[in-house]
């Protein structure tokens, strides 16, 4: 199995590494448009465990914003598409 990517694939490869549970519901938090306080409250943790597991999306998912890391989780399949009422994706 080759490891290389096409060339001109300017894309970053798929996951550096799965994403846990927590860090997913925050996932789907982030692409429901909730702040990092709101999520924190809807999850019943602290603003600074919500800003870790955001920094740990962003690095499994080589984003640099969260809208970036929402754009590449939907391309991955990992959230649904707008509309679609699957987790993560908005109305």
């Amino acid at each position: 199995m080759s490891t290389t990517r096409p060339q001109g694939d300017t894309r970053p490869p798929a996951l550096v590494e799965p994403l846990t549970d927590r860090e997913y519901e925050v996932l789907c938090n982030m692409a429901a448009l909730l702040s990092t306080d709101e999520i924190a409250h809807t999850m019943f943790v602290s603003v600074n465990t919500v800003k870790t597991h955001i920094r740990g999306i962003l690095r499994k998912l080589s984003a640099n914003r969260r809208n970036d890391a929402i754009r590449r989780a939907r391309e991955l399949g990992l959230l649904g598409t707008p509309g679609d009422g699957s987790p993560g994706a908005p109305p």
